[in-house]
This record gives C-alpha cells, sequence and structure tokens, in this order.
C-alpha cells in the first residue's frame, strides 16, 4: 500500500466509498464525481501506478480488473446499450489519481471519446 495513495486508502478502508463490487484482488465502486448516469472506478487492490505497469507486471491481475469491469457493466444494466471503459494513463492521458482504475462508464449516450 502506498501511504499517500487515496485508492489504497480506500482499499484499507480508511476512506469511505460507495463499494459495488469487490473480489479478492479487484475493488469497484462509485466515482464520487460522475460523468455519467452509471460511473464506477475498477481498480486492483495492490498499488500499480498505471495500466501500462500493471500489464506488464500482473498480466493476470490486469484481466481480473478486465473481468470486474464486465461484470459491473452487467449489473448495472449497461450490456444492452452499450458502455464506456477507459484507463486514463499518465499526464497527458489525463490521469489525476496514479493508481491504474478503469472507468465504467453509461447509462446515457456519452457522445465523443475526445472533446476537440
Amino acid at each position: 500500500m502506498e501511504t499517500d495513495c487515496l485508492f489504497c486508502r480506500i482499499v484499507a478502508g480508511e476512506i469511505p466509498a460507495t463499494i459495488v463490487r469487490e473480489t479478492e484482488r479487484t475493488l469497484a465502486f462509485r466515482d464520487i464525481d460522475p460523468k455519467a448516469p452509471t460511473h464506477v472506478l475498477v481498480i486492483p487492490k495492490e498499488h500499480y501506478g498505471d495500466v501500462a505497469v500493471l500489464a506488464e507486471s500482473d498480466p493476470g491481475l490486469a484481466g481480473e480488473v478486465l473481468a470486474t469491469a464486465g461484470a459491473v457493466a452487467e449489473a448495472e444494466g449497461l450490456l444492452g446499450d452499450g458502455f464506456r471503459l477507459m484507463f486514463n494513463t499518465g499526464v497527458n492521458g489525463g490521469q489525476e489519481v496514479f493508481h491504474v482504475h478503469a472507468h465504467v462508464l453509461g447509462g446515457a449516450p456519452l457522445g465523443p471519446m475526445i472533446a476537440r
């Protein structure tokens, strides 16, 4: 655990979150500033800075993050109309919390992927 990492502190129970799914190695919780009617973050419980580091270090866990994201999308009723799964990586990619996390977004048309 990184003691200054917001998501590690959520995993440790130090900061409250609205948990929607939990496995042995992943955690999914509602974003506190949602950008869509459904906006859930899916993280590995173990700290990895971004998705590239996770994929290189533990591909199996990366797959578990994706499986949890798919299960969240199904549980939230997003499979019929679709959803967006997004990883922001690095400063230019818009990453704000440097603990890898997938955004599961849906519940309404999401518009273009990148605003210009």
